[in-house]
């Protein structure tokens, strides 16, 4: 498969685009059915963590069939970097008041799971009337915090993912393909 954007030579493909987007569509209906099955008619607010979530939400929540609104927050533990500082840092928080609603976190990936434990705390904190959590892609091999996950998408090897939102040093989250950097011997 060839991609239109740039992508290093040592760039090798996980999930193509047809396959994410499949994917996709086969994760917004189970939560779709979850919601309407569990909360009838209720809307939830689906909480984006900026920057890499945002390919994953638009495209996820086109394939959601329960009310819904759309909040961000930015968390960072990486920095420009590729190894997690375990320093996680709210950048920006919420504009939503989230007491007493159905919070869904749309998150990126889940790596050693000390970003998303965080945010699970802040915001259970806040007293949502539930709060469920779906990752585009789970690493469990770098696991150090065990953080329930109510849906994923794809299992991933231990290597530095990009593209479809994941980046390196911010480059290539436009790729429509996930997959990762063969790092140079």
């Amino acid at each position: 498969m060839t991609l239109k954007q740039f992508t290093p030579e040592n760039f090798h493909i996980w999930f193509n685009h047809d396959e994410i987007k499949k994917r996709n569509a086969e994760l917004g209906e189970e939560i779709s059915r979850f919601y309407n099955e569990n909360y009838p008619g209720e809307e939830v607010l689906c909480v984006g963590l900026l920057r890499g979530a945002v390919y994953f939400l638009v495209d996820l929540t086109r394939e959601m069939t329960v009310p819904l609104t759309i909040d961000f927050m930015t968390v960072s533990s990486y920095g420009d970097g590729t190894e997690s500082t375990l320093n996680v840092k709210i950048l920006k928080d919420l504009d939503t008041d989230i007491s007493g609603k159905h919070v869904l976190i749309i998150e990126d990936i889940i790596d050693t799971g000390h970003t998303l434990n965080k945010v699970r705390k802040l915001l259970l904190d806040r007293n949502p009337k539930s709060l469920h959590i779906v990752t585009c892609a789970d690493k469990p091999a770098r696991r150090l915090v065990d953080v329930p996950v109510d849906w994923v998408g794809f299992e991933v090897e231990n290597r530095f993912t990009v593209g479809y939102g994941f980046e390196i040093a911010q480059k290539y989250r436009n790729v429509t393909a996930i997959g990762y950097i063969e790092e140079k011997k």
